[in-house]
């Protein structure tokens, strides 16, 4: 397992082995290097399958799936911010597995869940550079070989996200069944 375990969920900086773990997702991981090297806060369009896998989430459910992972769980993998969602690496497989694991019928009662979108073997997806405008990372890869939830562990945290989402009350809501009088015009 990677430090990035008892790492603080504020923007972190990518480190050179992290970089070199991702690039390793490429065909070619030297010319991906070269070119994160010669810009490194430049986003990079990295493949899915092989290395990792990605889960991406609306930026607020994510924050709420990771912060079940560190609080209650094992932590996470690396987690990014792009664009308004929250992308969370995953063990190669997840992609594939995760969406039937969220259609099982126990999983099916939360109606909470949003979409999740998970990308795999074929996809590409963008991933922020050291400290890229509009994007950064959460957890940053620190490791050639960082710990990777796989999808038990991405259904778990999204079934508490959701769950703790909803509040729910024993207590009818105030407003049920109250007479209200207009006592502006009495005397």
């Amino acid at each position: 397992m990677s430090s990035t375990r008892n790492a603080p969920l504020s923007p972190a900086s990518l480190t050179a082995d992290g970089a070199a773990w991702l690039a390793s997702a490429e065909s070619y991981p030297r010319s991906t290097r070269a070119l994160w090297d010669e810009r490194p806060t430049a986003p990079v369009v990295l493949g899915c399958g092989s290395v990792f896998d990605i889960v991406s989430a609306p930026s607020i459910f994510g924050r709420r799936m990771v912060d079940r992972l560190w609080e209650e769980g094992p932590g996470s993998g690396p987690v990014a911010m792009l664009r308004g969602r929250m992308l969370l690496f995953a063990a190669p497989g997840t992609a594939q597995r995760l969406p039937s694991l969220l259609r099982w019928e126990e999983f099916g009662r939360v109606g909470d869940v949003p979409p999740l979108l998970c990308h795999g073997t074929g996809d590409a997806v963008t991933v922020p550079g050291e400290c890229a405008s509009g994007s950064r990372w959460l957890v940053a890869p620190d490791t050639r070989n960082p710990w990777l939830p796989g999808p038990e562990v991405l259904v778990w945290a999204a079934v508490r996200a959701a769950r703790a989402a909803v509040r729910i009350s024993i207590f009818p809501h105030p407003d049920q069944g109250a007479k209200v009088y207009d006592v502006s015009r009495r005397r």
